[in-house]
């Protein structure tokens, strides 16, 4: 079992003309502007400097390979490690030093490139080539994907000292949670774990699903990942399904929502989360009238109340013309969608059929779907009650024009429709036909 959310699509690409199609996307820049307080400068990056003051100086300046800015009649200045917040202050100080009573306007105006490394469970581990401003989903965007495998929600990204970071990126993708896309760094390796663990989270919540499991996560918390509840959602009796230490047997554990966030109650590798319906709620019963009445639309129903005859009334009754003969009720709710025998007898020739298959080819072709046995006209014409219907969400009701012509089929000369003509007999419309 994997996760199977919506967001693994994101870089999921199979297509290798999709990775051709990005080296565009690579060459440029990821975002439209940075945090001065986020970025790192480094070798390659360019910055201009404007001095005004008796006179205007602006020179544009790169960041050696060193890490080093050499300001002309200023001097070096050391940038190593340095973000641009830092990098501002650090010039405007020697700036100032050499050139009294001037204002000093630094400003970033290209990126450097950086190499980084994507390893791990990942379509092609490679190293690629991205502008300084790109983030850990501009590298997975810019690659040639994650597997299906692949855990999105505990990705490592080790910089050039060592030091090691874990990200979720699943929060960015879903909520755009920024701290968990983070900028990349040059000679940063990104690795990407297999999915081992998982847990998952059932019923009403927005995305519901297998998810991997994080050491330390709360049910709650996955339960907020998932998306929150949704409208109808039982939030008393929250059920976390578990094994036990042998992994043989499961339990149940209920709680509320606020004891999943009260007593912290973390998760363990395949823990199931169920959150349930509350029963009867915001079910909506409504049946449509259409056709010849007076007020056709939607009609709000009482479950096991509202009858064919109060609908029909509060529609305001048939309008002149209507055909209570060919009237009819259709009912969804109940309906069987699917007849395997007729389904298989429609892939057979009728000589194949027996005449039992074939009778009963005949009738199921011919029945109308969901269609409740009525007639409109002793209802409604001679109040007979016994043809009055209890009905349900999702009726709808059909009312027609009356037909005010004859069909004649088959071996007449004229066959078509033959306006209907009162006294007239079956051998008179005949003759008409021809």
């Amino acid at each position: 079992m994997f996760p199977d959310y919506r967001e693994r699509a994101f870089a999921r690409q199979t297509d290798s003309s999709y990775s051709d199609i990005n080296k565009n996307f690579i060459s440029q820049a990821s975002e439209g502007s940075i945090d001065p307080k986020e970025y790192i400068v480094g070798p390659g990056d360019k910055l201009l400097i404007s001095i005004s003051g008796l006179q205007d100086i602006n020179l544009t300046l790169m960041i050696n390979q060193e890490g080093m800015l050499f300001i002309p009649k200023v001097g070096i200045i050391d940038l190593r490690n340095a973000t641009l917040e830092k990098t501002k202050e650090k010039i405007s100080v020697a700036v100032n030093k050499y050139y009294k009573n001037v204002d000093v306007f630094i400003s970033l105006v290209d990126f450097r490139n950086i190499r980084v490394s994507l390893l791990g469970d990942v379509k092609k581990p490679s190293s690629y080539i991205l502008p300084g401003n790109a983030r850990l989903s501009d590298l997975i965007f810019a690659s040639y994907g994650l597997d299906s495998t692949s855990n999105y929600r505990d990705i490592r990204i080790e910089n050039n000292q060592g030091a090691s970071n874990s990200y979720d990126l699943l929060s960015f993708l879903r909520y755009g949670d920024r701290a968990n896309n983070p900028l990349l760094r040059e000679g940063d390796v990104v690795i990407v774990d297999k999915v081992d663990k998982v847990v998952a989270v059932r019923g009403e919540v927005k995305y519901p699903g297998v998810y991997e499991f994080v050491k330390g996560e709360s049910a709650a918390h996955l339960i907020k990942i998932a998306g929150g509840f949704t409208g109808k959602a039982r939030t008393d009796t929250i059920e976390i399904v578990q094994f036990d230490n042998n992994g043989r047997h499961q339990r149940s554990s209920y709680f509320s929502y606020e004891e999943l966030i009260n007593k912290n109650i973390l998760l363990d590798n395949q823990d199931v989360i169920l959150v349930r319906e509350i029963p009867e709620y915001f079910v909506d019963r409504f049946v449509q009238v259409r056709g010849w009445v007076k007020y056709p639309g939607y009609y709000k129903i009482v479950e096991d109340k509202t009858s064919l005859y109060d609908v029909i009334n509060e529609a305001g009754g048939f309008i002149k013309d209507a055909s209570l003969a060919d009237a009819s009720l259709n009912r969804t709710m109940g309906t069987v969608d699917y007849d395997p025998e007729y389904e298989r007898l429609k892939t057979m020739q009728r000589k194949d059929m027996s005449d039992d298959e074939y009778d009963y080819f005949k009738a199921k072709s011919r029945q109308q779907k969901g269609k409740v046995v009525v007639d409109f006209s002793e209802l409604f014409n001679k109040h007979d009650m016994t043809e009055n219907v209890i009905l349900k969400k999702g009726d709808s009701i059909y009312v027609p024009e009356a037909k005010n012509y004859i069909i004649m089929l088959g071996q007449v000369v004229n066959p078509g429709n033959v306006i209907y003509q009162k006294g007239l007999k079956v051998s008179d419309y005949i003759k008409i036909a021809g």
